[in-house]
Protein backbone atom coordinates (compact mmCIF):
# COMPACT_ATOMS: atom_id res chain seq x y z
CA UNK A 1 0.00 0.00 0.00
CA UNK A 2 1.27 3.44 -0.87
CA UNK A 3 1.93 6.07 1.76
CA UNK A 4 -0.14 8.49 -0.30
CA UNK A 5 -3.30 6.61 0.63
CA UNK A 6 -2.83 7.80 4.22
CA UNK A 7 -2.59 11.45 3.19
CA UNK A 8 -5.39 11.59 0.63
CA UNK A 9 -8.88 12.83 1.25
CA UNK A 10 -11.34 10.22 2.46
CA UNK A 11 -13.84 8.63 0.09
CA UNK A 12 -17.54 9.15 0.64
CA UNK A 13 -20.83 8.64 -1.17
CA UNK A 14 -22.60 11.85 -2.21
CA UNK A 15 -25.77 12.35 -0.18
CA UNK A 16 -27.93 15.31 -1.25
CA UNK A 17 -29.63 15.29 2.17
CA UNK A 18 -26.36 16.42 3.78
CA UNK A 19 -25.89 20.15 3.65
CA UNK A 20 -22.08 19.86 3.56
CA UNK A 21 -22.25 17.76 0.40
CA UNK A 22 -24.51 20.30 -1.31
CA UNK A 23 -22.21 23.16 -0.22
CA UNK A 24 -19.13 21.40 -1.59
CA UNK A 25 -20.87 20.88 -4.91
CA UNK A 26 -22.01 24.52 -4.99
CA UNK A 27 -18.41 25.60 -4.36
CA UNK A 28 -17.26 23.34 -7.19
CA UNK A 29 -19.84 25.00 -9.46
CA UNK A 30 -18.45 28.44 -8.56
CA UNK A 31 -14.73 27.61 -8.77
CA UNK A 32 -14.74 24.70 -11.24
CA UNK A 33 -12.33 22.76 -9.03
CA UNK A 34 -12.58 20.21 -6.22
CA UNK A 35 -9.37 21.46 -4.56
CA UNK A 36 -11.10 22.84 -1.45
CA UNK A 37 -13.42 19.86 -0.99
CA UNK A 38 -12.26 17.79 2.01
CA UNK A 39 -13.60 14.49 0.59
CA UNK A 40 -13.63 12.54 -2.65
CA UNK A 41 -16.98 11.29 -3.90
CA UNK A 42 -17.46 7.74 -5.12
CA UNK A 43 -19.09 7.41 -8.54
CA UNK A 44 -21.87 4.83 -8.84
CA UNK A 45 -21.34 2.04 -11.37
CA UNK A 46 -24.44 2.87 -13.39
CA UNK A 47 -23.43 6.53 -13.95
CA UNK A 48 -20.77 7.73 -16.34
CA UNK A 49 -19.20 10.57 -14.38
CA UNK A 50 -19.32 12.36 -11.05
CA UNK A 51 -21.07 15.54 -12.19
CA UNK A 52 -23.91 13.64 -13.88
CA UNK A 53 -24.39 11.49 -10.79
CA UNK A 54 -24.52 14.50 -8.43
CA UNK A 55 -26.88 16.42 -10.71
CA UNK A 56 -29.27 13.46 -10.93
CA UNK A 57 -29.25 12.97 -7.17
CA UNK A 58 -29.87 16.68 -6.56
CA UNK A 59 -32.75 16.76 -9.04
CA UNK A 60 -34.32 13.75 -7.35
CA UNK A 61 -33.77 15.30 -3.89
CA UNK A 62 -35.28 18.69 -4.74
CA UNK A 63 -38.19 17.12 -6.61
CA UNK A 64 -38.97 14.96 -3.59
CA UNK A 65 -38.72 17.97 -1.29
CA UNK A 66 -41.06 20.08 -3.41
CA UNK A 67 -43.62 17.50 -4.47
CA UNK A 68 -43.24 14.85 -1.79
CA UNK A 69 -41.67 11.45 -2.08
CA UNK A 70 -44.93 9.54 -2.21
CA UNK A 71 -47.22 10.71 -4.90
CA UNK A 72 -50.79 9.97 -4.01
CA UNK A 73 -52.87 8.66 -6.82
CA UNK A 74 -56.49 9.54 -6.36
CA UNK A 75 -58.99 7.13 -7.69
CA UNK A 76 -61.72 8.99 -9.44
CA UNK A 77 -65.02 7.28 -9.97
CA UNK A 78 -67.06 8.49 -12.84
CA UNK A 79 -70.54 7.40 -13.54
CA UNK A 80 -72.25 7.59 -16.85
CA UNK A 81 -75.85 8.55 -17.05
CA UNK A 82 -77.76 7.32 -20.02
CA UNK A 83 -80.26 9.74 -21.35
CA UNK A 84 -83.07 8.26 -23.41
CA UNK A 85 -84.83 10.54 -25.82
Amino acid sequence: MSRLSFYGRQWTVFDPKKKDHRQWFAEFQRTNTWSKCPVRFIVDDNVGDLLTMIQRKLIEYYTDVEFGKKRKVRSVQRTLTLVKE
